[in-house]
């Protein structure tokens, strides 16, 4: 589903033509540009001139699990939708990250470094480039002028060897077993804002990608299967009739299916006799992906999406049989994409299927998952539910990750923090939590708006994580549920397979909601400062208890009070981050108590406090 209407009850016709935001924050003068070029707009919506560039990719590659050797070819048809003549093509080779020499984030395996991404020939428009100079993983090759709304044919001949070892998101798992992503060479993001993406890649910081379309086939030896981004189109030329069967039921099914079982693997009836060529198309996504194995097990089912359309996601649970957790992996992401659709963020799914496969990383990717089995079933639902919920963030909202990981790892974070507890009641999930706690107001806590790029250490993790999901909990509580979920929608329904950045973010939750909310957006995301409250005075008479709590810290969380009383009952109170709106630096929370006082705790779960020392009083 690529556009969604959404009723916004006169809230965006009150809202429109307003400035809000354009003066309220802080607006850096490259970003400004994109505003008056009309390519974003203050109202949230893409601007009249908003572009972005797209592709189509052909990729037919070999893949040898002995020596790990890939290699192949990719055909790209190469779309200039910008109103710029481009001379040069920026191409990211991300294989390269283990090329001798190349930058990384963290230490890999002396085994694991090679030449890279070996280019035995690109050509641009039938015309042969000679000069290739790849900077690690950014190559820039001149081409003759590509003008705007015109498009290039580009063809690249390559191999590389795959890691064994130091997996980083992609690589070997084990001597039958293979997550391959980031294979091919592809055009890097040419867009609005900084025109090519330049950010190189060290291993640590994530992705930006145009959405395009894939037609992939990928070439394996015997008894070797394979899941991908996309569809699987030639299923009856590769699997066993018996395995093809149990496909097309799980794609109907409420209920788990085994579509490959340990009997199947034993007696060797999986795939059909010989080398296949696996074929695989996926339309309109940023990033493709697969994975390979020659002993996993495979457990299915689908359910319902959109209840409107009838419209069904097969969710896919492919992995070790040694690796317990796993056999209840299936129902976790069930669980998960069911009440992505239904509850949070309430949007029907948007693709046809979803892959967990068990490799050695926490990572996602378009319709697939690579994440490594755990001992702690907490541990399992918790996982599974954050990588898929990166479906919407940033897959179906093409984020730049690269400068603006918040943007869709906070996301993810609140999505974990939502779903794990409708999974598992037992579950409080405090993931990163106590980490702000640690680092807030140290010189490594920055703004959550300073880059990406630019970040290292506690403070880094934090910004990306932790601190935006609260950001959007807080303002989840503020709206109310539904309030909340018709301005994600709107933000949601115009900016899917686009290129959105934190102001249309920021706008498009204004508008949606028919609040000014620039107020939160500056000192949450903006500011600096910490989150730190205090309870000043408690004072009960004549039947009414009156709670003063003061704002030392500048960062604006909610307020929550555990009121115990002599007889042994408690109550608590709550106040959202809309007391401090004002400025205000205290809030009176007032309440009924004909019963005697005894004590009286600050604080809750997602609310951190940098000195908790004044969150308690008692009589």
């Amino acid at each position: 589903m690529l556009t969604r209407k959404i009723v916004l009850s006169g809230l965006l016709a009150l809202f429109a033509g307003s400035s809000v935001g354009q003066s309220a924050l802080p607006i850096a003068t490259n970003v400004e540009k994109a505003f008056k070029k009309n390519t974003r707009s203050w109202s949230g919506k893409p601007g009249a001139s908003y572009w972005q560039n797209t592709a189509d990719y052909s990729l037919k590659v070999k893949f040898n699990p002995e020596t790990r050797e890939l290699s192949g070819t990719a055909l790209i048809n190469y779309v200039n939708n910008s109103p710029d003549t481009l001379r040069q093509l920026v191409f990211k080779l991300y294989p390269n990250l283990y090329q001798k020499g190349a930058p990384r984030a963290s230490r890999i395996a002396p085994e694991d470094i090679n030449d890279g991404m070996k280019i035995e020939k690109l050509t641009v428009n039938d015309n042969v480039i000679s000069r290739l100079r790849p900077q690690n993983t950014n190559m820039t090759v001149i081409i003759p002028p590509l003008a705007g709304k015109k498009s290039a044919k580009i063809s690249v001949t390559y191999s590389y060897i795959l890691n064994k070892g130091s997996h980083n998101r992609t690589g070997q798992v084990d001597p039958g077993a293979f997550f391959i992503a980031y294979f091919f060479p592809r055009v890097a993001v040419y867009d609005d804002i900084d025109g090519w993406n330049m950010n190189p890649y060290r291993g640590s910081e994530e992705f930006y990608n145009d959405f395009c379309n894939f037609e992939a086939e990928i070439t394996l030896p015997e008894k070797y299967a394979a899941w991908a981004t996309g569809d699987l189109t030639n299923a009856a030329g590769v699997f066993t009739p018996a395995i093809v069967k149990r496909i097309a039921a799980a794609e109907k099914s409420d209920e788990v299916i085994d579509v490959i079982d340990s009997a199947d693997l034993k007696s060797n009836q999986v795939t059909t006799a010989g080398e296949h060529t696996w074929k695989f198309s996926a339309k309109n996504v940023t990033d493709f992906a697969f994975a390979i194995s020659n002993h996993y097990l495979w457990k299915s089912k689908s359910l319902v999406v959109d209840p409107a359309t009838g419209r069904r996601t097969r969710v896919d649970a492919v992995f070790n049989p040694a690796h317990k957790d796993y056999y209840e992996v299936i129902g976790f992401a069930d669980k998960t994409v069911q009440l992505m659709s239904y509850t949070f963020p309430k949007w029907p799914f948007p693709y046809a299927h979803e892959t967990v496969f068990d490799g050695l990383d926490q990572m996602e990717y378009p319709m697939m998952v690579n994440d490594n089995p755990v001992q702690d079933r907490t541990d399992a639902i918790t996982l599974t539910d954050h990588e898929i919920f990166h479906t919407m963030f940033p897959f179906y909202m093409g984020i730049n990750e690269t400068k603006y990981g918040w943007m869709d790892e906070g996301w993810a974070t609140i999505g974990e923090w939502l779903i794990s507890p409708m999974i598992d009641k037992s579950i409080v999930d405090e993931y990163g939590m106590s980490a702000y706690s640690g680092s807030a107001g140290t010189e490594a806590d920055l703004p959550i708006m300073t880059l990406t790029t630019q970040q290292v250490g506690a403070g880094s993790f934090t910004n990306i994580y932790p601190k935006p999901a609260m950001g959007y909990l807080y303002v989840k509580d503020l709206l109310g549920d539904e309030l909340f979920t018709r301005a994600l929608h709107y933000y949601i329904s115009q900016w899917n397979g686009k290129h959105p950045i934190p102001y249309d973010f920021f706008n498009c939750m204004n508008a949606g909601s028919g609040k000014n909310l620039d107020w939160f957006w500056k000192r949450w995301f903006f500011d600096s400062g910490v989150p730190n409250l205090g309870i000043a005075s408690v004072k009960q008479a004549a039947g009414q208890c009156n709670v003063v709590v003061a704002a030392i810290g500048t960062k604006p969380v909610p307020v929550d009070l555990s009121v115990f009383y002599a007889d042994g009952s408690s109550e608590k109170f709550h106040r959202s981050i809309a007391v401090w709106e004002t400025g205000s630096k205290a809030v009176t929370v007032s309440f009924k108590a004909t019963k005697q006082v005894e004590k009286v705790v600050l604080g809750s779960t997602y609310v951190p406090d940098t000195d908790k020392k004044n969150n308690m009083w008692t009589r």
